[in-house]
């Protein structure tokens, strides 16, 4: 099947034990021979910044805008060296404060040159560093801090009240506090009150010794165990080895290697998705590994593409709700512009698409058109960006053939979970058939289909779909403390992805469904889509709800049988007339139960994200005879979906203001 993969494996039918079928076992191209292997003398991701330290001392590593009086001017850079020489001292002060290889340290905040410097330094200890944050709910830090027994944690000083308000809760794990910058007397002495000791930034350094003695690594110990939700219940507690961390680093340098260019101490990355999911973390990781330089956005969305203008990055990460936002601007921009100039980009854009379509390379597709129609486009991001990559959500193949012919640069669309400590499929730069799709699997995985009968998934037809299947060097080593969540993701070696695949003639992967019903919103927020119908439930003006959302929309919208005796008495009080399913049509009776769901939704506590955007009144019941529910009233999501198609996309256009 297609150029870009290899079967390794045939297929298996369904074993007599009932399991299900599973597709031949394939690799990508490139590890036709064997999955990558990383060199026997590296053991941590330490190795990295260790031996970039040696070729590339003086070159500039982490950068931030210096901000005096309120404006941010020029970035400010610290040198590998001044990077290393900090951490050691950091990795230094945290064994003096009695926390030994193997034990967990926090890392708490916006992306900043002290967050890398914090992670390098538990990895020159052999210290498992864990990411602490807040989008996975109310008290996830506090419960993270407990579970993985975090003994000291670095936190960013606007994080700091946050992380002081439960610390009674969670003292006789946590120890130690470092400020990324400055702490306060009162808060120092809110902390010691319940037996932490606080430091700032700087006082925490003075306790290391530069002695450069650190310990011994393997390439089997844990280097970070990070939380992700992805189910209803508490977070789970992903454990991802230094081989599978430094394996997922090294795949990509030999994708770049083999299909584009790799990084180098030229490069300059932005740095703006957050540190403490998986995706920027390798992407950083890389950059380390490469002698780039890394410099950091502010962290405020008002001054993102400022700071992106300032630093003119090379290499540049987005995910498809910053793809989508960007591409609106744009088209906005163009829309504006008047119908001349618009025929006259419609003309450009047609004429270089041809030419991607019939295989020329990104740069010798339309240069003259780069430089007088799209260069503009170019410059928006800086004007150096030379690779834009894209994760955590599927992106729209609008937008990704948008981006590819407009900004002049390599795209590359992946698909990867914190379980495959990343990428675990990426597309092949400058192959542009691959548009639609998330690529070949890395080079360092296998990949098989496993079918999924009770959706009509079938792994060995002709066309082959079924949930993806994963097996290879960069897979977790398991959920901490939860064997038990493990052994039911993991099967006969095979990490069960959940995302329903299929195979496209060419070898790549397309993602076309979900397994279980859990799905992630375009900005990559995780949706447990059957707990929040449960909330929404409690209110008591439905009878049902059936919540929708998909990974190319930011929000949620739903399908909403209302109670009819609370209809019946609204109508009555706003003196409004008519049947039940005229009343189902009119906009303030929509809006009156949307509301209402809302602030269900927010007495439950339930988040931004989860609140409902939009919904369709249905007068009648979901039930049996129209193949909507089961004989135990289970909602049948494929067959509401199928059902309301036209009435969730005209809930979209409502929402977002725009024509169905």
């Amino acid at each position: 099947m297609g150029d870009y993969i290899v079967k390794v494996e045939e297929g298996q039918p369904s074993a007599a034990d009932g399991k299900p079928s599973a597709g031949p076992v394939y690799r990508c191209v490139y590890t036709k021979d064997g999955l990558m292997e990383i060199p026997p003398q590296m053991n941590s991701p330490w190795d990295f910044f260790s031996e970039s330290v040696k070729k590339y001392s003086n070159n500039q590593m982490l950068g931030r805008r210096q901000v005096k009086d309120g404006k941010a001017g020029a970035y400010s850079w610290l040198t590998y060296q001044q990077a290393y020489d900090a951490t050691l001292m950091i990795g230094s002060a945290i064994r003096r404060r009695g926390v030994n290889p193997g034990d967990k340290c926090g890392i708490y905040g916006a992306n900043c040159p002290e967050w890398i410097m914090a992670m390098e330094a538990c990895n020159s200890q052999a210290i498992t560093y864990v990411p602490l944050y807040d989008s996975l709910g109310a008290n996830a830090v506090e419960f993270i801090i407990n579970h993985a027994e975090v003994s000291i944690a670095f936190v960013q000083e606007s994080k700091l009240p946050a992380i002081l308000t439960c610390l009674s809760k969670c003292a006789s794990n946590l120890k130690t506090i470092v400020s990324f910058g400055n702490i306060s007397d009162k808060q120092q002495e809110a902390a010691e009150e319940v037996g932490v000791a606080c430091f700032s930034w700087e006082e925490f350094s003075l306790l290391g010794e530069s002695d450069g003695n650190l310990p011994p690594k393997k390439k089997t110990d844990t280097c970070t165990i990070m939380y992700t939700s992805g189910t209803t219940g508490e977070p789970k507690g992903v454990i991802l080895s230094n081989v599978a961390f430094m394996s997922e680093v090294m795949s990509m340098d030999q994708l770049l290697r083999e299909t584009d260019k790799v990084g180098t101490q030229e490069d300059v990355y932005f740095s703006f998705l957050p540190l403490a999911h998986i995706f920027d973390q390798i992407i950083e990781t890389y950059c380390i590994y490469s002698g780039s330089s890394i410099g950091f956005w502010q962290g405020d969305i008002r001054f993102l593409i400022e700071d992106l203008l300032v630093l003119k990055p090379t290499i540049f990460c987005g995910v498809p709700r910053v793809f989508d936002r960007i591409y609106t601007g744009i088209m906005d921009r163009i829309s504006a512009g008047g119908t001349l100039k618009k025929s006259l980009f419609q003309i450009a854009y047609n004429y270089k698409l041809r030419n991607l379509e019939k295989g020329l390379r990104q740069e010798e597709a339309s240069p003259l058109m780069d430089k007088l129609v799209f260069d503009k486009i170019k410059q928006g991001f800086g004007g150096r960006v030379r690779l834009m990559l894209s994760g955590a959500a599927p992106l729209p193949k609008h937008i990704e053939e948008f981006l590819r012919v407009t900004c002049c640069c390599v795209l590359s669309q992946g698909y990867g979970l914190t379980e495959s400590c990343g990428g675990c499929f990426t597309s092949i730069a400058n192959v542009f058939p691959m548009i639609g799709s998330v690529g070949v699997p890395m080079t360092t995985i296998e990949a098989r289909l496993e079918s999924v009968p009770e959706m009509g998934y079938d792994a060995l037809s002709a066309v082959p779909r079924g949930e993806i299947c994963l097996r290879g060097n960069t897979l977790f080593s398991g959920y901490h403390k939860r064997q038990d969540l493990t052994s039911e993701v993991v099967i006969d070696g095979w990490f069960h992805t959940g995302d329903v695949g299929e195979w496209q003639p060419n070898g790549s992967m397309k993602i076309i469904d979900r397994k279980k019903n859990i799905f992630k919103l375009s900005q990559g927020e995780y949706v447990a889509v059957e707990s929040l119908e449960s909330t929404y439930s409690r209110c008591p003006l439905i009878t049902s709800i059936w919540v929708y959302g998909n990974s190319f929309e930011s929000f949620l919208v739903a399908v909403v049988v209302p109670e009819r005796k609370a209809l019946e008495d609204w109508a009555l009080s706003n003196q409004e007339k008519g049947e039940i399913p005229s009343l189902c049509n009119n906009t303030n009776a929509r809006k009156y139960i949307l509301d209402e769901l809302n602030s269900t939704a927010k007495r439950h506590n339930l988040r931004g994200f989860e609140m409902l955007r939009a919904v369709h009144l249905e007068p009648i019941p979901f039930d049996i005879d129209r193949d909507l529910v089961t004989p135990t009233f289970k909602l049948k999501r494929p067959q509401l979906l199928n059902h309301y198609k036209d009435c969730i996309d005209k809930l979209y256009s409502e929402a977002k203001g725009t024509k169905p």
